[in-house]
């Protein structure tokens, strides 16, 4: 028999990829998301629409309606829970941190006290490179400390590991972290840096590249992402921390290129210092991941930029033709 599923931010980026790719192999799927409006809602409205097109319903709730979503558990009989919904971003964090308490700490715990009542489950969930703060070690390995956050967001993902060991240790949860590393492709949050510049060179507006493009990310691409998050819902760990990302970072104006390449259009760079709460460099050590979860990243940012950008041609109507004839 299938897995039956729980994921929460079903209509956010990750969940819905891996929504569709958990239903695939016909495991039960239904999904949680309370649709905020951190960006654009329609983009969320339309990930919806192709998992209901899919058979893969999505409850329009928040988690920290415990009630609902501890019934939510009950009537479905749900083996396994996918927490990925959560306040994201570095810059949001800095003007309104309030969201990030409510939604990954309160939300957090929330879940979690839902979740122990089910002794037999699984609880997966989204943690971030970001717990590795400051970090000068690189490549940054699941062994390293992480007291010493960069910003907000990646304090409460650092605090969603230590509170899933205690729910672990007090109550004998299941737990998984997977510390992503940024995620990018179809479908994609419009607030990270690749869909950004994508939407601001293809309209000929001004890129901001902040430290003045001396930053190196370890982009991976969404079916990485999938693959190694359905390897950790698999394996169903007692209590496991793992990194999930590419282990090939690559510098931000490299990334630039690549999109003006694909694009066939130059971007006009607005070079800045560094951003508050950013870091110079992430890099997953993925040797645990490989070992346990036999995940494999195959897919370059020269082999993945090229789809997300024709993902985004198609779904705002865009053509290259047009966009090279204005140049």
């Amino acid at each position: 028999m299938g897995k039956r599923i729980l994921i929460t931010g079903a209509a956010g980026f990750i969940g819905y990829h891996l929504a569709l790719h958990l239903k695939s192999r016909d495991d039960f799927v239904i999904g949680l998301d309370n649709f905020n409006s951190y960006y654009d809602l329609q983009l969320k409205r339309d990930r919806e629409h192709q998992l209901q097109n899919d058979g893969i319903e999505i409850l329009h709730a928040d988690i920290r309606d415990r009630d609902l979503f501890q019934l939510a558990l009950l009537r479905h009989g749900i083996t396994h829970v996918v927490h990925l919904a959560a306040q994201a971003g570095v810059r949001h964090s800095l003007s309104e941190p309030d969201d990030y308490v409510a939604s990954n700490l309160h939300g957090f715990v929330s879940v979690l006290e839902a979740c122990r009542r089910f002794p037999n489950l699984k609880f997966i969930y989204a943690s971030s490179s970001s717990v590795y703060g400051l970090n000068k070690k690189t490549p940054f390995s699941v062994d390293d400390k992480t007291d010493q956050p960069a910003n907000l967001y990646g304090a409460t993902k650092k605090a969603n590991e230590a509170i899933a060991h205690a729910y672990h240790h007090l109550y004998g949860l299941s737990v998984t972290g997977l510390r992503y590393f940024t995620a990018y492709g179809p479908w994609g949050r419009p607030d990270m840096a690749y869909y950004r510049f994508t939407q601001q060179i293809a309209n000929g507006q001004p890129i901001q590249v902040f430290n003045s493009g001396r930053m190196r990310r370890d982009f991976t691409y969404i079916d990485d992402i999938v693959r190694g998050t359905t390897a950790a819902i698999d394996l169903g760990a007692k209590c496991e921390i793992f990194n999930l990302g590419n282990h090939r970072p690559v510098e931000l104006l490299d990334l630039i290129g690549l999109i003006e390449k694909h694009l066939k259009r130059k971007a006009i760079k607005e070079m800045l210092p560094m951003q508050p709460g950013e870091v110079e460099e992430t890099c997953a050590d993925i040797e645990k991941s490989v070992q346990l979860l036999n995940f494999r990243p195959s897919v370059s940012l020269e082999q993945g930029i090229p789809r997300f950008i024709e993902w985004y041609q198609k779904y705002h109507s865009l053509s290259l033709s047009t966009i090279a004839s204005e140049v």
